[in-house]
C-alpha cells in the first residue's frame, strides 16, 4: 500500500526535490505544489519556470492540460483500459488520461472469489499502479462499466464443427466461440457485436455469445459502422432531442441587423452536408484606408437554438462535435437543424451570428466589429465552382456574379495572404485523400483532395473571424475556450536536431523553436532527395493543438490568441463562443451561464477528447475503406514510400492511394536488425545496411484485409548502403520485436499508420 508523500518543507524547493516531490505525491497541478510548499508571489513565478524547464528537458511528464508527474510515472490510482493479452494470457492496462505513450502495466490477477467476472480487452478499470523492477504492475480495485464490458465488435467466421468470433480490431487477439445452438442464425461474413461469457478462461478461445448483428463485411459502407462501434461515437438521437429540434421558429428580424441585402455566398467541398459560414468583400471607401477591403463572416446563429441547459444542448456536448465518412455523417445536433434552420442555404433567410472585419492594403486587421443579424445566402458555389471561374472558366452560377462578389472576394484575400505571409504560419504539407463511393455502395476511387486557391481564401477568412471572436471576448473579459497549440518540447526539437545531423544538416538545439525556423528548414530541403522525410519529421515534432480555457496561443498558426468561432453546427467549442460573444456584447438573452463558466475547464477537455475520438473513428475507416479498395489487387506491385520504421518492421505508405501498410522485419532477409531511433532506420547488423525514414521504396501487396483495414507489404527494394560515418551496429532482433508489450510479432492482421501530427489549416479540417 502506498504512503502518502511527506509534507515537505516550506519554501522554493530545488529541483531534485521537486521531483522526488512528484514522484511521491503522483499528479499535482501547479497550484497544489505551491501550496504544499507555502510559495506566494515571485516564488510562484520561479516555480512555473522550474516546472517549464524539467519539462523540456524531460525530468516531468503532464497528465492532461494541468498536473505534472514524475517522467514516465503513473498516479497511485487511476482509470485505466484494458489493451492487450499476450501469448501467455497477461492483461495489460494503460492509463485513460495518459494518452498513447502512457506506459502500460501489467494486470496482477485477483485471487478473491468475490471480485465478480473477470476483466478482458475492452474493459475500463479502477486500479492501483505500483513500480515492478523497470515496468509497472496494476492491482484491480473495481471495474467500471465502460458502456458494455468486454463486448467486442467481430466477424463471423463458420466452420463445419466450429462458429468464431474475430475482432476487427486489429490489435486485439481475443477470440470468441459460439455454441453451435445459437449459431444457426447466424452467416459466414457476418458483423456482429458479441461479448464473453465470463469464466475461468484464462487460456484459449473463450465462450460467448451474440448481442446483435449490425452488417456484412464485404459491404464498403461497414467501414463506417465499425469505426463508430469500435470508438464508441454516439449515433442517433433521442426522441426528445429531435421533438425539442422540430419545435423551433423561423427566424426574424426580431432583435437582429437585417443582413439580406448584403450578397454573401456559402464556398464548401461539393458534397458538403450543411453550410455553416458565408462569406463577402468589399473595398474599404474610407479615405484614411486607401487600398483596403472590408470583409464580412457570417456564421448560423446556433445559440438561437441551442439554448443551456435544453436536451438539444446535453446531447450536442455528449457528442463534441460531429464525425464524418465517406458514406454518412453522425451529426452533433438534428438534420432538422443541421440541414435545416441552422444550414445558411441560398436563397432562404437564415439568423446568423457576422463578424464585419476592416483590413489595410497589407493585410492588417484595423478593426472589427459583431453583429447578431438576418442573412440570406446568393449563392452556393462548390470550391472547384469557385477556383474555375476565377481561372477563366465560369458557369451559369458564377458568371453573374464574377464583379460583384468573387472578384472582391479574391481581392481582399490577396491582401490578407500579404499579413499570412508577415505572420509565417508553419508551411508542413499534410496531403488528404478523398473516398468516392459509387451508386452501389462500393468504392469507386481514392485520390488525393486537390489543394486549390478557393480553399485558402476560405481559411484565411476563417482563421481572422477566429481570431477576432477571441480578442473580442478578451477585450470583455468573457472566459473563453481557446484552440491552443504549444510549441514542440525540448526533447521532440532534440530528437529533431539528431535526426538532421545524419543527413548533414545542422540545427542549433538550443535555438528557440518558431515558425519561420521550420519553414525554412522545409525550404532549403525542398529540391533535395530528403524533402519528404525531412517534412514527415517536422510533422512528428509538433504537438496536437486542444481547447483550453487557459491561453498559451497557437504554434501553428503563429498567433497569440485563437478560438473556434466558425464551425457551431458542428463543433461544441464554437457554440460555448458563440454564447460568450451574445453575454459579452448583450447580445441576448442566450448566452453563456455563470454555470458554463464554471464548468468551461470541464467543457474543454471533453471537446478535446470527443474530438480523439473522432479522428481515430474517421481514421480507423479509412484504413479500412483503402484496403476494401485494394483487396482485388493483392500480388500487385506499387511505389510508396517509408512513414514509420519501427523495432518490427517499416510502414509503407503507397503513392497512388495513400494507403499505409506493413512490411514485417522477418521478410527483410536473412540479417539481424536494430531500430536506430536517432536516424529513423533499421540497420543490419552484419552489413550496416539502412532501411531509413522518407526511403523511396516498390512493394508487393501481399494481404488486405478490409474488416480490420490492415495492409501486408512484401519489400521489393533494395535497402541503402551501410553510413560510412556510422559505429558498427549493435547486435538486434530478427523477426520480432523487443520486449513486451510493446513488441508486437506481426501478422495477417497488423496494419499501422505513422504517428499523426499537425493537421492542415484548411476550411473543414481540424485547425
Amino acid at each position: 500500500m502506498s504512503r502518502p508523500p511527506r509534507r515537505p518543507a516550506a519554501g522554493l524547493p530545488d529541483r531534485e526535490t521537486l521531483v522526488r516531490y512528484l514522484a511521491e505525491a503522483g499528479e499535482q497541478g501547479k497550484a497544489d505544489i505551491a501550496r504544499a510548499f507555502g510559495l506566494k508571489g515571485v516564488e510562484r513565478r520561479m516555480l512555473r519556470e522550474m516546472l517549464k524547464e524539467l519539462e523540456d528537458e524531460g525530468q516531468l511528464g503532464r497528465r492532461g492540460r494541468r498536473g505534472f508527474v514524475k517522467a514516465g510515472d503513473l498516479p497511485p490510482v487511476g482509470v485505466a483500459d484494458v489493451v492487450d493479452r499476450d501469448a501467455d494470457g497477461e492483461l495489460y492496462v494503460q492509463l485513460v488520461k495518459g494518452g498513447e505513450d502512457a506506459p502500460k502495466a501489467v494486470l496482477v490477477p485477483e485471487r478473491k472469489a468475490d471480485r465478480g467476472p473477470a476483466p478482458g480487452v475492452g474493459d475500463r478499470l479502477l486500479v492501483k499502479f505500483a513500480r515492478a523492477g523497470e515496468g509497472w504492475e496494476a492491482r484491480l480495485i473495481k471495474q467500471l462499466d465502460s458502456g458494455g464490458p468486454g463486448r467486442m465488435l467481430g466477424v463471423v467466421r463458420k466452420a463445419a464443427r466450429e462458429t468464431r468470433i474475430e475482432p476487427v480490431d486489429r490489435r486485439s487477439k481475443d477470440v470468441l466461440i459460439i455454441p453451435q445452438a445459437f449459431a444457426e442464425t447466424l452467416r459466414d461474413g457476418d458483423l456482429v457485436l458479441a461479448t464473453p461469457e465470463r469464466g475461468e478462461h484464462r487460456y484459449g478461445p473463450q465462450r460467448g455469445k451474440v448481442l446483435e448483428t449490425i452488417g456484412r463485411e464485404d459491404d464498403a459502407r461497414a467501414a463506417s459502422l465499425i469505426a463508430i462501434h469500435t470508438h464508441g461515437v454516439p449515433t442517433g438521437f433521442s426522441d426528445s432531442v429531435e421533438r425539442e429540434a422540430e419545435d423551433q421558429a423561423l427566424p426574424t428580424l426580431k432583435g437582429r441587423e437585417d443582413l439580406r441585402q448584403v450578397p454573401f455566398i456559402t464556398i464548401d467541398p461539393a458534397d458538403a452536408r450543411d453550410h455553416d459560414d458565408a462569406v463577402y468583400a468589399e473595398r474599404d471607401e474610407s479615405a484614411d484606408n486607401a487600398g483596403g477591403w472590408i470583409v464580412w463572416v457570417a456564421i448560423a446563429d446556433v445559440a438561437a437554438y441551442v439554448r443551456p441547459g435544453t436536451a438539444l444542448d446535453r446531447e450536442a456536448r455528449a457528442k463534441g462535435n460531429s464525425t464524418y465518412f465517406p458514406d454518412r455523417v453522425e451529426p452533433m445536433l438534428p438534420e432538422v437543424l443541421s440541414n435545416g434552420l441552422c444550414s445558411l442555404k441560398a436563397g432562404e433567410s437564415r439568423a446568423c451570428l457576422a463578424v464585419r472585419m476592416v483590413f489595410s492594403k497589407d493585410g492588417r486587421k484595423l478593426s472589427h466589429r459583431f453583429v447578431r443579424g438576418l442573412m440570406r445566402s446568393h449563392a452556393k458555389l462548390a470550391y472547384e465552382q469557385a477556383q474555375a471561374a476565377i481561372d477563366g472558366q465560369p458557369d451559369d452560377v458564377t458568371g453573374p456574379i464574377m464583379n460583384s462578389i468573387l472578384y472582391p472576394l479574391w481581392n481582399a484575400y490577396a491582401a490578407m495572404l500579404k499579413g499570412r505571409e508577415r505572420r509565417a504560419p508553419l508551411a508542413i504539407v499534410s496531403p488528404e485523400r478523398r473516398v468516392t463511393m459509387a451508386p452501389d455502395g462500393g468504392i469507386a476511387s481514392i485520390a488525393p483532395r486537390a489543394s486549390l486557391e478557393a480553399h485558402r481564401l476560405i481559411e484565411e477568412m476563417m482563421i481572422q473571424a477566429n481570431v477576432a471572436a477571441a480578442e473580442t471576448l478578451e477585450q470583455a473579459r468573457t472566459p473563453l475556450i481557446y484552440r491552443v497549440h504549444e510549441a514542440p518540447s525540448q526533447e521532440k526539437i532534440f530528437n529533431l536536431a539528431d535526426f538532421l545531423q545524419t543527413l548533414g544538416k545542422p540545427w542549433t538545439k538550443g535555438e528557440p523553436a518558431t515558425t519561420r525556423r521550420f519553414n525554412r528548414l522545409l525550404e532549403e530541403m525542398r529540391e533535395t532527395p530528403h524533402a519528404d522525410v525531412v517534412n514527415e519529421v517536422v510533422l512528428r515534432s509538433q504537438m496536437q493543438a486542444i481547447y483550453s480555457p487557459e491561453n498559451i496561443g497557437h504554434f501553428g498558426l503563429n498567433l497569440d490568441r485563437y478560438a473556434h468561432f466558425t464551425s457551431p453546427i458542428r463543433r461544441y467549442s464554437d457554440l460555448i463562443v458563440h454564447r460568450g460573444l451574445i453575454r459579452a456584447l448583450k447580445l441576448g438573452s442566450d448566452g453563456l451561464t455563470d454555470r458554463e463558466i464554471a464548468e468551461l475547464p470541464t467543457i474543454a477537455e471533453t471537446v478535446t477528447e470527443t474530438e480523439r475520438r473522432s479522428m481515430a473513428a474517421e481514421r480507423d475507416a479509412m484504413d479500412r475503406y483503402m484496403a476494401a479498395f485494394l483487396s482485388d489487387r493483392v500480388g500487385g506491385v506499387f511505389p510508396g514510400r517509408i512513414t514509420g520504421v519501427t523495432r518490427f518492421g517499416l510502414f509503407i505508405r503507397l503513392t497512388e492511394t495513400g494507403a499505409d501498410g506493413l512490411v514485417p522485419v522477418s521478410s527483410l532477409g536473412d540479417e539481424y536488425f536494430t531500430h536506430d531511433d536517432r536516424a529513423h532506420a533499421l540497420v543490419g547488423e552484419r552489413t550496416g545496411r539502412r532501411w531509413m525514414l522518407g526511403k523511396a521504396v516498390e512493394v508487393r501487396l501481399r494481404e488486405a484485409t478490409p474488416v480490420t483495414g490492415g495492409l501486408l507489404f512484401e519489400m521489393l527494394s533494395e535497402p541503402d548502403p551501410r553510413d560510412p560515418n556510422a559505429p558498427v551496429p549493435r547486435l538486434g532482433l530478427r523477426g520480432r520485436g523487443a520486449g513486451r508489450p510493446g513488441g508486437p510479432k506481426p501478422s495477417s492482421r497488423t496494419g499501422g499508420r505513422p504517428l499523426g501530427g499537425l493537421k492542415g489549416v484548411r476550411k473543414g479540417k481540424r485547425r
